[in-house]
């Protein structure tokens, strides 16, 4: 049995080994920041930012033991490897987020302040350990976020989209509108775009259902993909483009550039903000209508959010079948009241049926996505708009998602089924060599049927 003396000399020697740990984790910040000044002020950061990232860290790596070397400074091997890493997250990367950036099982990073930082995964948030030291430290990281492509944030322009270099989707908020400090939203995007087999593989639709998406997009249907936030909008028109047929030409317009079409001939444009004195912005509805001056075969808005829907209807109505874009909205009759408003905002001094019937002689198909409470993200709906002739519409779907419970953890349980309908846009898919049996449309009512 130990002595009292023996447990009180542990105690001592545990609470001197804390002070050690506290003491060097001290040290190491303050060599971070010591060296990052030294960097900034005795080498070329910017020669040093366009180095690869195996290069740019042998090179700091250098500077740092030059430095270390001529300051007489010793430290551990493993406390060197700490103060380089922080060092290149801290002057060329993105400090406490960086690991959060790389890590490929994370799909969100949502910063809410300097104390909290919560990250999605497999659709699900999650608290984590990252802190800052203060809001200056956030606002460095959103400055060399937004800075690269010509964006700022600041307190008459308190908001901003951005994009990281590898694509992921960043939006920040500073005060007065933020309450909490600096706000970072960053939706990550894998370096390889999803393909349809990926869909299958996390049961966000079933088979029939891509053969029949597959289909309509080689056939030239305009479609509206329908979704709440983080449904998986992107995503699915990103999968659906992989379907267009080679030859054909590809204009895409987006608020913030995040399509990734793996492909030849696409001609992309990304709208702009209007600059510090409040002139050069460049419009979506700007860049919609100029595109129809660039011969293309298909035009891919990522998003219609206000008058340019009017423009995007107007394309599809004057040729530009095929055409694809997104809209936020809960369902498909939601959707097509959305796209309704968008048209009045853009000034058209019509009457509502007008608006109706142009919206409806425009749009072939509707597919709504939605984001589950389970964090999975489904096709729940993909519906078809119906003209009649006496100059109504009508939705009809065509396929649903059949939610028949929960289970014990809390996960979805259903099924994919046809809905019975047999969508009247199988006459021209089979004019495009598309043959797609009626009996693929017959309901199905139970998940094992499936």
């Amino acid at each position: 049995m130990a002595s009292i003396f023996d447990k009180r000399k542990e105690k001592i020697v545990a609470s001197a080994k804390l002070q050690s740990y506290q003491y060097e984790n001290h040290l190491v910040d303050e060599l971070v920041e010591h060296y990052k000044s030294r960097l900034l002020r005795d080498t070329n950061l910017e020669t040093l930012t366009k180095l690869s990232q195996g290069e740019m860290r042998l090179s700091i790596e250098q500077f740092v033991s030059q430095f270390m070397a001529e300051e007489k400074v010793i430290i551990s091997r493993h406390d060197k490897e700490i103060l380089i890493n922080r060092i290149l997250d801290e002057s060329v990367g993105f400090g406490p987020l960086e690991p959060l950036i790389n890590d490929p099982t994370i799909t969100e990073v949502l910063v809410n302040g300097v104390n909290e930082v919560y990250v999605e995964r497999l659709g699900r948030l999650e608290l984590t350990d990252v802190k800052f030291r203060d809001d200056n430290h956030i606002r460095h990281i959103v400055d060399r976020i937004v800075a690269p492509i010509g964006r700022r944030i600041d307190e008459s322009s308190p908001m901003v989209d951005a994009r990281l270099p590898d694509g992921s989707r960043v939006n920040a908020v500073i005060p007065p509108i933020s309450l909490n400090g600096t706000l970072v939203s960053i939706r990550k995007f894998r370096k390889e775009p999803f393909k349809m087999d990926d869909l299958l593989n996390f049961d966000t639709l079933n088979s029939s259902m891509a053969r029949f998406l597959e289909g309509i997009v080689k056939a030239k249907m305009n479609t509206l993909i329908s979704g709440g936030t983080g449904s998986g909008k992107t995503t699915i028109l990103n999968v659906l483009t992989t379907a267009i047929p080679l030859g054909e030409r590809i204009v895409t317009i987006e608020d913030s550039a995040e399509l990734r079409l793996n492909r030849a001939n696409v001609a992309g444009m990304e709208a702009r903000p209007a600059n510090v004195e409040g002139s050069g912005e460049i419009s979506i509805r700007q860049l919609v209508k100029n595109a129809l001056r660039m011969r293309p075969d298909r035009i891919i808005v990522g998003e219609v959010r206000g008058g340019e829907a009017f423009d995007m209807l107007q394309a599809m109505n004057t040729g530009h079948e095929g055409s694809i874009t997104t809209v936020h909205a809960n369902s498909p009759d939601d959707a097509l009241r959305r796209v309704e408003a968008m048209v009045v905002m853009a000034g058209m001094d019509l009457p509502s049926h007008i608006v109706r019937e142009y919206i409806v002689g425009a749009l072939d198909i509707i597919v709504q996505a939605n984001r589950l409470t389970d964090g999975t993200r489904k096709i729940v709906s993909i519906s078809e708009v119906v003209k009649n002739r006496d100059g109504s519409h009508d939705v009809k779907e065509i396929f649903h998602f059949k939610r028949t419970g929960m289970t014990s953890e809390g996960m979805i349980k259903g099924y994919f089924t046809p809905t019975g309908y047999v969508p009247k846009c199988l006459e021209k898919l089979n004019i495009f060599g598309i043959s797609i049996p009626e009996k693929a449309f017959v309901p199905v009512y139970t998940e094992v049927n499936q």
